[in-house]
């Protein structure tokens, strides 16, 4: 499929969120049948039970750094099993953990981090976590990132429907005053056990969500990285590596890959990255788009960035499209909240 084709798709889907559309079937009933009885023996073969180990990653990081006068850099992560860090054994390896001493690095700033994913997740769930994410109105966060879309697929949600969700999480939030980052759709292609000729109809759904997802989340002020084709490659040369022993969900190491290409994007929304890295490097084939054509680049190319550019073009809202440079992040550990909270009793009793 063409990028200018999947962008119609993909406009045409996002139209449907926004105005109440039906079920716009991101491929055919049948074809889509068997790919969904592919999945589930997959994940019979691969183990993923329905109490899988999440590792408690939640607490402050960048101990090291103080700023007089300015409270830690909030951090939220919503989604499912990929946004939790299902696969790893220890809290520092999650994507959350990562995004969070990342930010600090860059921000010189500690980062209290909040994990309110959910493995088994759907995109309907994201009402709940924004409920959960937003029910102290005092400790609104200053970023959130969302990891959704596989489980959309594999459970048949029409793709209106999950862009109509996902939509309304990145209104609420931006609402609130926090920035949105939003990894779309991983490529479902890539997961092993899942043979061919239906590898290539998972990554086509895959795709096709992801380019919508984008669409919806940029036209409610949020920022979009397309996971997909990041980790697809990448899975598919080095299965051993990146996956994890589940061979369902991403390792340490596929983490991490996940990671150094969202954490740019976040440090950009908070305006901590430099400001000419924001300007489009023609020579990266980065510029301004109409917002589906950018969605659809993005949904086809390894780690690409989608942000609201201008509000009214020729053909509709155009969005700026961005392939930053990746930033190595190393995994850490939380702090315990017991010895976080005596820290500030201290500080606060000198």
């Amino acid at each position: 499929m063409t990028s200018m084709s999947r962008a119609r798709v993909a406009r045409r889907i996002a139209a449907g969120a926004a105005y109440g559309g039906g079920g716009i079937g991101l491929v055919g009933a049948a074809a889509m049948g068997l790919l969904l009885a592919e999945v589930r023996l997959a994940r019979r073969q691969v183990g993923n039970g329905t109490t899988p180990h999440v590792p408690q990653a939640d607490g402050r990081y960048g101990h090291g750094y103080t700023v007089v006068g300015e409270p830690p850099l909030r951090l939220v992560m919503l989604g499912d099993s990929t946004a939790a860090g299902q696969g790893v054994h220890r809290a520092g390896q999650t994507p959350g953990a990562l995004l969070a001493s990342g930010l600090a690095a860059v921000a010189e700033r500690p980062v209290e981090l909040r994990n309110v994913a959910l493995p088994g997740a759907t995109s309907d769930d994201l009402d709940r976590q924004v409920a959960l994410t937003l029910s102290d109105p005092a400790r609104v966060p200053d970023v959130c990132v969302i990891m959704i879309g596989a489980n959309d697929v594999t459970h048949r949600m029409p793709a209106t429907r999950s862009v109509r969700h996902l939509s309304s999480a990145v209104r609420r939030l931006r609402t609130a005053g926090a920035e949105v980052v939003v990894g779309t759709c991983p490529d479902l292609g890539t997961i092993e056990p899942v043979q061919q000729p239906l590898r290539w109809l998972a990554r086509r759904a895959s795709r096709q969500l992801a380019a919508a997802q984008t669409i919806g989340a940029v036209e409610q002020g949020g920022r979009t990285v397309s996971l997909g084709d990041l980790l697809g490659p990448e899975f598919e040369a080095n299965p051993r590596e990146l996956f994890g022993p589940d061979n369902y969900h991403p390792s340490a190491e596929g983490y991490a890959t996940a990671a150094m290409a969202v954490l740019p994007t976040v440090c950009a929304a908070l305006s901590l990255w430099p400001a000419d890295e924001d300007r489009p490097d023609a020579s990266r084939r980065e510029g301004f788009l109409p917002v589906a054509r950018a969605a659809a680049e993005a949904a086809s190319e390894a780690g690409t960035e989608v942000a609201a550019a201008l509000p009214t073009g020729p053909t509709g809202p155009w969005a700026l499209l961005k392939r930053r440079r990746r930033r190595r992040v190393r995994a850490t550990e939380p702090a315990p909240a017991v010895d976080a909270a005596q820290r500030e009793a201290g500080s606060s009793s000198v």
